[in-house]
């Protein structure tokens, strides 16, 4: 399944609504947010129905409780607070984006879907400092029930199941957490 937050363009709303997406429609989900979608155990019930040519895609995690970037056999943590829309303005001039893989937590603390992140990183400023200010998420989050998503960097599932399993030791993992390779 394919998922998303979205607004109608005559509504400038921040965060969005949820949906899933067939094709060129959008299916708004009875849920607050995607994270709330996880947490129900990835179901709602459906209401309108949206053109995709008459939408804003947003970001499919605007407030996730906490961000793990993992290279290098170890992870960090980054803003959640970064977090912006796709089609947002990147707020330092001369930053260079990384594109990553990035999977939502579902409500188990294992994967609930894939998406894309874009890690902008500001040359200028010293150490994590740097990577402090903007995170691109989404716009569409492909969920595990479709098999590994083929438009992503084609990691194998142990490589997913050890990234999980170093970021959730001693830790709980929440519906939202965001963890990006």
């Amino acid at each position: 399944m394919k998922l998303c937050m979205f607004s109608p363009q005559d509504q400038d709303l921040e965060r969005g609504w949820p949906a899933r997406i067939e094709g060129e429609t959008l299916i708004q989900l009875a849920a607050q947010t995607l994270q709330a979608f996880f947490t129900g155990g990835g179901e709602a019930r459906e209401h309108a129905v949206y053109p995709l040519a008459d939408v804003v895609l947003r970001a499919p995690v605007l407030h996730p409780p906490s961000v793990r970037i993992y290279e290098r056999g170890d992870f960090r943590f980054a803003n959640p607070a970064a977090i912006l829309n796709p089609d947002a303005k990147i707020p330092v001039a001369g930053a260079v984006p990384t594109q990553r893989d990035a999977a939502i937590i579902g409500a188990d603390g294992w994967i609930g879907g894939f998406t894309q992140l874009v890690e902008w990183t500001a040359s200028d400023e010293p150490g994590e400092k740097s990577r402090d200010f903007a995170l691109v998420l989404g716009p569409v989050v492909t969920t595990i029930d479709e098999g590994y998503p083929q438009e992503l960097t084609p990691w194998v599932w142990e490589d997913w199941d050890h990234i999980v399993s170093l970021t959730s030791a001693n830790t709980r993992l929440y519906p939202g957490d965001i963890i990006a390779s």
